[in-house]
């Protein structure tokens, strides 16, 4: 069972989505586990104090380091990678949702403020994943990004193993286009080819219309494609 750990100063927000549809079946069934740790319950004021100011001024408050690393080590998991949600690390994908669905756990940290003392990243050897080119006002919004697109590449969390295999980055390209019925809706029709049978043709098709896609959309999935 793949388990998930969050460590948020908001754990009202989980799970969130997670629990409903196919998700939520998978959890039911135990194919997956979430344990949500509230970073406030390891201060140990009277005020459950978890940020200050950062030292050489700045706006903004920073996570206590030492509230965040015993709430780190009270539940750490012998041999768990640890990842912090920061617009500054390394960019979180396709490829490295495969990698972290190979893991048998993870745990996340949901910043806040303008970030955490980087001391603890330095001594807990905490990875930082970026989910995008932009800012959040927390990491929970990221650390539901993040286990989501781990799920769907579960075993048996969406039934259809198959049904990841053609789907946007899973070979280096964006998806192609999707039709259903009717056939013909506001005088638009399906691609012909489609509805042929014949399979060959339709996956050149949906393949060419993948790579023109990709090309026009993201050139830099397809300088990387083409070099492959």
């Amino acid at each position: 069972m793949w388990k998930a750990q969050v460590f948020t100063l908001y754990p009202e927000v989980f799970p969130g989505p997670l629990d409903k549809g196919l998700y939520g079946k998978a959890l039911t069934k135990k194919l997956w586990d979430l344990k949500v740790v509230n970073i406030r319950d390891a201060a140990e004021d009277k005020h459950k104090t978890v940020d200050d100011t950062p030292y050489g001024g700045g706006s903004g408050m920073l996570l206590k380091p030492d509230v965040l690393a015993k709430s780190l080590d009270i539940n750490k998991i012998e041999g768990e990678r640890i990842f912090y949600l920061s617009p500054k690390g390394k960019k979180f994908d396709q490829n490295y949702a495969q990698d972290l669905a190979n893991e048998k756990s993870i745990s996340l940290i949901c910043g806040h403020f303008e970030g955490v003392d980087e001391r603890v990243l330095e001594t807990r050897n905490i990875e930082e994943i970026s989910i995008g080119d932009f800012v959040l006002s927390g990491g929970e919004t990221a650390a539901l990004v993040v286990i989501d697109s781990i799920l769907r590449l579960l075993p048996g969390v969406l039934g259809n193993e198959k049904s990841t295999s053609d789907e946007t980055f899973q070979n280096g390209l964006l998806e192609y286009p999707q039709y259903t019925k009717p056939q013909i809706w506001e005088q638009k029709s399906v691609p012909d080819v489609l509805l042929s049978g014949d399979h060959n043709k339709i996956k050149d098709w949906r393949l060419s219309q993948s790579e023109a896609i990709t090309r026009v959309r993201r050139p830099d999935l397809w300088e990387k494609y083409k070099r492959n």
